[in-house]
């Protein structure tokens, strides 16, 4: 029988600790997708067309080659990630950022649902092939990023929530803050790939997909 290595164990600690906290999460996140899918359907003709004029403006500048570079998307592409995270961390440490945590992850639920969602409703096989090539990839990365700062940061909100209002609680928050922060810093390293790959392989999948289409 195999032997668990210390960081395997501390992984499935970490998981069964949170396990309802990830359920949770993984939850409003996933009905953030379905109502951003649902607010497609419920946008009128001219919306529409009009949100699709601006998408074919940037897949027409997306296969000549017109788009920002991609040392400048990695940078554009990390530091709002990097933001995303610092206000998640930020949130986690005030007892009032609770609610403010789960209205982003339903948001960047509804986001990725509505993107998925209108290139399928405007361009059927060939919007869904693009999602493939520009949402999907990085994603399975950001995504599974975002749901561990997200559950991290309910956590330690609801810890610092008991340590103010239940007397009898006496968590060492200072040792339980260092494991936060440093979690924090570990999703936001793992996150270079993710902004690596949307700024140096999808715009060239992309283009590659809109060729094909035309």
């Amino acid at each position: 029988m195999n032997k668990q290595t210390p960081i395997k164990m501390a992984i499935a600690n970490h998981i069964r600790e949170h396990s309802s906290i990830y359920m949770f999460i993984t939850v409003l996140f996933l009905m953030g997708v379905i109502f951003g899918a649902i607010v497609v359907n419920s946008l009128n003709w001219n919306q529409k067309e009009d949100l699709y004029y601006y998408l074919s403006q940037f897949f027409g500048q997306v296969s000549e080659g017109q788009f920002a570079t991609s040392t400048e998307m990695f940078k554009q592409s990390y530091l709002h990630n990097i933001k995303s995270v610092g206000l998640m961390w930020l949130l986690g440490i005030s007892i009032i950022g609770l609610p403010v945590i789960l209205i982003l992850l339903f948001l960047k639920g509804v986001v990725v649902g509505f993107t998925v969602g209108f290139l399928v409703n405007k361009m059927g096989w060939g919007g869904f092939l693009l999602s493939l090539v520009s949402v999907l990839p990085q994603n399975l990365l950001v995504i599974p990023a975002f749901i561990v700062i997200g559950t991290m940061a309910v956590s330690f909100s609801l810890k610092m929530i008991r340590q103010q209002f239940v007397k009898r609680a006496n968590e060492p928050i200072l040792q339980l803050f260092t494991k936060y922060t440093i979690m924090m810093v570990g999703i936001s390293v793992i996150l270079v790939i993710a902004s690596g790959f949307e700024a140096f392989a999808s715009p060239y999948l992309m283009k590659n997909v809109i060729e094909v289409l035309k």
